[in-house]
C-alpha cells in the first residue's frame, strides 16, 4: 500500500497525524481514506469544489502531482504521497 506523509504543520489540528500507509490508486482514493481516519483533513487540503487548495502540494514519489483539479494522478503499492501545505504570514 502507498504511504501518505504530511507536513508538521497540519498536527496542530489532527495531533496524532502521522505517516501512515493508506490504501488508494489515485491521489484522491488515498486522500479519501485518510479523511476517513481524520475527519476534516481534506477541508485543509481541498478547497470547496475538491481542487487542491492554493497553497498546499502534494508531491508523488518525490514529484509533484500533474493533476491538481480532480487528483487523479495514479498511485502505486510502493509509492509515498506528501501533502505539503505552505505556510503564510509574517
Amino acid at each position: 500500500m502507498p504511504t501518505i506523509r504530511f507536513t508538521t504543520a497540519l498536527q496542530r489540528f489532527f495531533p496524532t497525524l502521522k505517516e501512515q500507509e493508506v490504501a488508494g490508486g489515485t491521489v484522491g482514493e488515498v486522500l479519501e481514506e485518510v479523511e476517513t481516519r481524520y475527519p476534516g483533513i481534506k477541508d485543509y487540503v481541498l478547497d470547496e469544489q475538491g481542487r487542491l487548495r492554493q497553497h498546499v502540494n502534494i508531491f508523488l514519489s518525490g514529484e509533484l502531482i500533474e493533476d491538481k483539479e480532480t487528483l487523479q494522478d495514479k498511485v502505486g503499492d510502493k509509492d509515498e504521497v506528501y501533502v505539503f501545505q505552505a505556510l503564510s504570514g509574517g
